[in-house]
């Protein structure tokens, strides 16, 4: 499908947010094929970030020249192999010479393991979660659908963190209300199924200020979170149902799925990024359109001039 005329349209507005911002500086790690250094050249093109690339000099300088990429401007630095590329991005965050960083042609895994080391890493007293940003032609605003790369099969108390990030994830895109769909496949609890017993703790918690700055509610099946006509017809009355903008999905392999599928069938966009650590990881598939790339960027950039700011996080 084409998109039509407002095919992108929410992504270019949020990339326009940053126009005068500093760019981040940002760590992109093992950068080593076309596609991951042509994702860090646009977002730098577009005043983005000012990369940092990490990994053999060598094999970059030759992936550059062979694609015909200009990186004369940006900073390099050394590293032998993957596990080493990550190792020094995650220490120039600890350093203070990067603000962000932006996963490259090694595997999510490896990255992540160097983020989350419990002696050298970025770990906070937040758990770490994934949040898609989709843009979905078809519906009015944009879609955060948490958590579908990081948390395979996340407790109750993961879930806290997790929507707790999205809420404020949410809140520094600015978006007009944070409305939290706690997703199962029906909208009743039922003891049988986990996940609808998790999703009215959750919405429980909220109520006792241990989840803040956005209105939950759930159990809600996807078409009474999304389809205002679905939640009348299940005469389900509440400022959540038919009307969300972030969606919580009960594992990864949900997220996952649901997250492609909107991409794959539905012509979204999405754009991704890791929260709760000390600084925003862009994770970015080698699938991925440059306009997914750029968005990515942006929301890190978002994030990033949040903290300069001080604000954007609920807690510690």
């Amino acid at each position: 499908m084409s998109g039509g005329p407002y095919r992108h349209s929410k992504f270019e507005q949020l990339i326009a947010r940053c126009d005068g911002f500093e760019a981040i500086p940002t760590a992109v790690v093992h950068p080593c094929d076309d596609i991951s250094l042509e994702g860090a050249v646009a977002a730098a093109a577009r005043g983005l970030i000012a990369p940092v690339l990490v990994g053999p000099v060598a094999r970059i300088s030759a992936t550059a020249k062979a694609a015909g990429l200009d990186i004369g401007g940006f900073t390099l630095v050394d590293t032998p192999h993957s596990h080493a590329s990550a190792e020094r991005a995650v220490a120039l965050v600890r350093e203070g010479r990067a603000e962000a960083l932006m996963k490259g042609s090694l595997h999510t895994d490896e990255l992540m393991a160097a983020v989350v080391d419990g002696g050298t890493g970025l770990r906070t007293a937040r758990r770490l979660s994934h949040c898609f940003l989709l843009d979905v032609p078809s519906y009015d605003e944009p879609l955060i659908i948490t958590d579908a790369a990081v948390n395979i099969a996340p407790s109750l108390e993961d879930k806290r963190d997790i929507v707790q990030n999205a809420i404020d994830l949410a809140r520094v895109l600015e978006f007009d209300g944070v409305r939290v769909a706690i997703l199962s496949a029906m909208e009743t609890v039922n003891p049988k199924v986990p996940s609808t017993v998790e999703a009215a703790a959750l919405c429980k918690m909220a109520d006792r200020g241990q989840i803040t700055g956005g209105v939950l509610d759930g159990p809600l099946a996807l078409d009474n979170a999304i389809s205002l006509a679905a939640a009348r017809i299940k005469q389900i009355a509440s400022p959540v149902a038919g009307r969300a903008n972030v969606l919580v999905v009960p594992d990864l392999e949900a997220g996952n799925m649901l997250a492609k599928s909107l991409s794959y069938l539905a012509d979204a966009d999405a754009a991704g990024i890791v929260l709760g650590a000390r600084v925003p990881v862009v994770l970015t598939s080698r699938a991925d359109p440059e306009i997914s790339r750029l968005a990515s960027c942006a929301i890190a950039a978002l994030l990033a001039q949040a903290r300069r700011e001080g604000r954007g996080r609920s807690v510690p």
